[in-house]
């Protein structure tokens, strides 16, 4: 049986891939052209881990009519997802809200500083289990932290809000719209607008109205599926 994949090698191992790819070895017939020079050997089994000269041995055995085999590429094929396709489970991006240059900026900026932004804990939150990590402002006469000694968490302070024009928008740009029945549905820009279903809705209404912002064109931020 001719080995086809580098994989059906004995004792092969998947880690073993891309450290032959950095060596330009990618299929099995590169493998044994490399195993046949003597230097290409040594750089194999010093850099593959547990690979010796009894397994350099089983490889060479294993590929010796490797060169019958020939490869084929195959073409990457662009598939058309059609409506009745998407319906079945095929991927469908969701919809983007139409921004301008000032907003997509500002989103941008609020993204770069929300990465940097500690985390806010409460005071003391490690030395006793009940107090939780949810924050609350120091209020201690001799609070350390309340007085901003270097040595201590960062102080909540309003520097480290975001930009004002993008407060409160979804992280994809658009302005959230609570909605509690289809009726609310109507005066909703699909283009700036997304709607988030209330948590007090039971299932039967809020499929009625997923689907009908769906007909809308609206996008819903908490759908069920």
């Amino acid at each position: 049986m001719s080995i086809k994949k580098l994989s059906e090698l004995p004792g092969f191992k998947e880690e073993y891939i891309p450290l032959l790819e950095d060596m330009n070895i990618e299929s099995p017939l590169d493998l044994k052209e490399a195993l046949e020079d003597e230097d290409t050997t040594k750089d194999i089994t010093s850099t593959l881990k547990g690979v010796g000269p009894k397994t350099v041995q089983k490889w060479l055995d294993a590929l010796a009519d490797v060169e019958s085999v020939e490869v084929v590429e195959e073409e990457d094929e662009v598939e058309v997802v059609d409506e009745e396709e998407a319906e079945e489970g095929f991927h469908v991006a969701k919809a983007k809200p139409e921004l301008d240059d000032a907003t997509r900026k500002g989103l941008a900026v609020r993204r770069s500083i929300s990465s940097r932004r500690p985390a806010f804990k409460r005071q003391e939150w490690f030395r006793y289990s009940k107090l939780g990590e949810k924050w609350r402002r120091p209020k201690g006469i001799h609070s350390k932290l309340r007085r901003g000694f270097k040595h201590r968490p960062s102080l909540v302070k309003i520097g480290f809000r975001g930009p004002k024009d993008v407060r409160g928008l979804h992280p994809s740009g658009f302005s959230e719209v609570l909605v509690h029945n289809v009726a609310e549905l109507e005066g909703v820009d699909p283009k700036v607008q997304a709607v988030r279903v209330s948590g007090k809705v039971g299932t039967r209404k809020r499929i009625d109205i997923e689907d009908k912002a769906e007909e809308l064109g609206i996008r819903v931020l908490n759908r069920m599926g």
